[in-house]
């Protein structure tokens, strides 16, 4: 065991930081050895701290169970015993920037389901198939923070997942105009039925925020690192509405696309399915062999049948056609707290490990 990176988790006891320690169970290279929360759960056992608010669908992981948790305050003292920290705070954004930078001044290495530090300049915003090279920016990040091994690295919002990756793949026609409509799963907000019982048989047309991080975060995912910091591509432009839905697990997207290269209905499907990136040429741990899946079914992809497609890491795309009005138009559906939060996270990490950004302390 003493050969896994020793990983703390912040924000251990909400839903994302359940997520993260499910999905950490047995994992080869990653031990969950610190876990850190609010000072109300500090100094009481993981078991104890979580109590009957367990959300995962697969029991508390035996070896946590034991783990006093931490006041994730008390940054020294969390860093001295990890080789780097997943971050799930519930915070401010000016505590979440102040208390990642403060970890990483530690010289630990922070990797952030936040949103708080996505759009800082010298910070990657990453999904590893699409832009594992933005990690070349964390040397400018170091110099500004003053650090030889500590940095922040972030991944985007969750509702993206289900549109970005098609685009990525359909870069070659050049889409330049994207309308996209998401319906997101109430798991995005951290909760469950039992926890929000007025969202059975309702839906609520707005996510606070929802609607700028879809139409501004690919911009960032398909930039450049130029001078040290990440400048966001112009386009395509993208206008999005974001709705919440009686579902459990899975965004969905319903997205219209303009290109300025003619492809046909088959070139379109051969660019999804063939896509991949640097997790599956590495063969990281969590990669999903097959990123892309295109499912020909007029009534696929389905959340009950669909969204655990490669454990929840991959991308399911489905009633590709030609529209009127703009020039194509499909389905994608994502896992939100698998690929969309700390499955994405964790996969960010083994990259970072891959290409020698995290090793022991």
């Amino acid at each position: 065991m003493s050969e896994k990176l020793k990983v703390g988790v912040l924000g251990g006891t909400g839903m994302v930081g359940q997520r993260f320690i499910s999905l950490l169970e047995d994992h080869p290279w990653f031990e969950v050895t610190t876990i850190a929360a609010s000072p109300r759960s500090a100094g009481k056992t993981y078991e104890e701290a979580v109590g009957g608010r367990w959300k995962m669908d697969k029991p508390m992981p035996e070896a946590v169970k034991k783990i006093v948790v931490m006041n994730v305050n008390e940054v020294e003292a969390v860093a001295s015993q990890v080789d780097f920290v997943f971050s799930a705070v519930d915070m401010t954004k000016e505590e979440i920037q102040k208390i990642e930078e403060a970890y990483a001044k530690t010289e630990t290495p922070v990797v952030s389901n936040n949103s708080a530090h996505r759009w800082t300049p010298d910070v990657p915003m990453i999904v590893p198939e699409i832009n594992a090279e933005h990690t070349a920016v964390i040397e400018a990040q170091k110099k500004r923070l003053g650090t030889s091994r500590g940095f922040i690295a972030v991944k985007p919002n969750c509702s993206i997942q289900s549109y970005a990756p098609a685009l990525t793949a359909w870069k070659e026609f050049e889409p330049y105009e994207v309308v996209a409509t998401t319906y997101q799963a109430i798991s995005g907000a951290g909760k469950t039925f039992a926890d929000w019982p007025e969202m059975e048989g309702n839906i609520i047309p707005y996510i606070g925020g929802e609607e700028e991080k879809s139409e501004k975060e690919p911009l960032r995912i398909w930039g450049k690192v130029e001078d040290g910091v990440i400048k966001p591509a112009a386009s395509p432009v993208i206008t999005c509405q974001c709705i919440r839905v009686p579902v459990l697990n899975g965004h969905t997207a319903a997205a219209f696309v303009k290109f300025r290269k003619k492809a046909t209905k088959e070139e379109l499907i051969d660019r999804l399915v063939h896509f991949s990136g640097e997790p599956q040429r590495l063969g990281l741990p969590s990669a999903p062999k097959q990123f892309i899946q295109y499912l020909e079914e007029d009534n696929r992809p389905q959340v009950s049948l669909d969204v655990d497609f490669e454990n929840g890491m991959g991308i399911s795309v489905g009633r590709l056609r030609e529209d009127t009005v703009y020039d194509w138009k499909f389905v994608g559906l994502s896992h939100n707290t698998v690929r969309g939060a700390a499955g994405g996270a964790i996969l960010c990490a083994e990259l970072l490990k891959a290409q020698g950004y995290i090793a022991k302390k």
